[in-house]
């Protein structure tokens, strides 16, 4: 079921937005994976099967985006992720990376929750301990041509409201998707907008560790 044309890994180093040079540069990175969309041209009512499929692509998705910012696992400080369906499928082919995509990054920074209880419905377990990737991984998915750019959201790691943090990173992968094919994307970040500067919560105020405050 899982057909892998391409891997497109993006990174960036911002180190100003017209302001002061910052002393360490954010840096930015995404990964897309090119998949062959196996219900590309018909209605399927049940497209479960693939997102079981996309569990060990998700995995490698992540790791692969770690090792290639070079930074450990300690420094990820948002996350979000995406994906671009080909003409030929349908919005709902690319929710089915909800569980396979958040779930890998978080595990891999060091989340301990259930995600197979999650992906049946059933209600995430918090830890309650800093450090855990507790927040919900933001996302968007549109359905576009080959070359299409998606602006995938980012928030922090710990507490969705942390103001600092919010923020959005465009990914395209030139030549995808085609048709019949699905762009699966995760993207991590190293700290905050460059400048952020409008008040609210602050990542070293979070205080409830419920993935939002």
């Amino acid at each position: 079921m899982i057909q892998i044309r391409r891997v497109f890994t993006h990174l960036e180093e911002i180190r100003h937005e017209f302001g002061p040079e910052t002393g360490a540069p954010l840096l930015r990175g995404a990964i897309g994976a090119v998949l062959t969309n196996p219900y590309a041209g018909r209605y399927e009512a049940d497209i479960l099967p693939m997102m079981d499929a996309l569990q060990e692509v998700g995995l490698d998705m992540a790791q692969r985006l770690l090792k290639a910012m070079n930074v450990p696992a300690e420094r990820i400080a948002t996350y979000g992720k995406g994906a671009i369906i080909g003409a030929a499928g349908e919005l709902e082919h690319g929710a089915l990376w909800h569980v396979p995509g958040g779930y890998a990054m978080r595990e891999l920074l060091g989340w301990k929750g259930d995600r197979n209880a999650y992906a049946k419905g059933q209600a995430e377990e918090k830890t309650g301990q800093p450090g855990n990737a507790l927040s919900i991984v933001p996302s968007t998915k549109k359905v576009g041509g080959p070359g299409a750019a998606l602006d995938v959201p980012l928030t922090h790691i710990n507490a969705s409201y942390v103001r600092s943090h919010f923020d959005a990173i465009e990914v395209r992968v030139p030549g995808a998707p085609l048709a019949d094919e699905i762009v699966f994307i995760l993207a991590m970040t190293t700290g905050a907008r460059i400048h952020a500067r409008v008040g609210g919560l602050k990542a070293a105020d979070i205080s409830q560790w419920n993935g939002l405050r």
